[in-house]
């Protein structure tokens, strides 16, 4: 029997598989697991509308179709008087990371949980990696798009993770002094990886082998 509960961050890159194993490491666990779910947890923190997280899910800044929302939950509909800034959205999410943690076992997918949840005991942060063909040929098969849009949506998506990791931790999205351990999915495959970080996590906090 597990005497102590572990909090596992997730960091991802896209098409590498990192959500697959993040979710099949909750399931070895039988801990909870939080990716989208965090934004639920953030709007009812916040009283925002879901969507409104959605819409900003780590990004730094506000995408452009915030300003052609109608915000009924803004008094005056003055964005600064009423300290609606990324900033203010970002802590929302701590708040609500925070609380879904001293919970005790559960496993984050990025929003930079690792940064978050730095001061808290029984942490372990780990990043995924895949090699590129792999991970474009996930993004072609998901998106139903030839190899070139695939690299594109990549690109994108990466740029926009690194800048919103990288503003708030002060850390180095994808760098291995920013993380417990890096892994490369595309080594032993979506299933072995998971049972290898599974029995890592099991070796580092001496939790029972099963």
């Amino acid at each position: 029997m597990e005497t102590q509960k572990v909090i596992i961050n997730v960091g991802r890159q896209l098409g590498s598989g990192g959500r697959s194993i993040a979710k099949m490491l909750a399931q070895n666990f039988d801990y909870r697991f939080y990716d989208r779910e965090l934004l639920n947890l953030a709007a009812q923190e916040s009283g925002f509308s879901k969507r409104f997280f959605e819409q900003n899910d780590e990004q730094k800044i506000f995408t452009k179709s915030f300003f052609n929302y109608h915000l009924p939950f803004i008094g005056d509909n003055n964005f600064y008087s009423n300290n609606l800034s990324q900033e203010r959205l970002f802590q929302f999410q701590s708040d609500a990371i925070r609380k879904a943690a001293d919970k005790g076992g559960c496993v984050f997918v990025g929003r930079c949980a690792d940064y978050i949840l730095r001061d808290f005991n029984n942490v372990v942060n780990i990043f995924v990696t895949a090699d590129l063909e792999v991970r474009i040929g996930r993004v072609c098969k998901r998106h139903q798009c030839e190899e070139e849009k695939a690299k594109a949506i990549i690109e994108s998506a990466e740029e926009r993770r690194a800048a919103y990791y990288n503003y708030y931790t002060g850390k180095q999205w994808g760098h291995s002094a920013s993380y417990d351990l890096c892994v490369n999915s595309s080594l032993l495959g979506i299933e072995d990886t998971a049972k290898f970080l599974a029995l890592f996590i099991r070796m580092r906090f001496n939790l029972e082998t099963i």
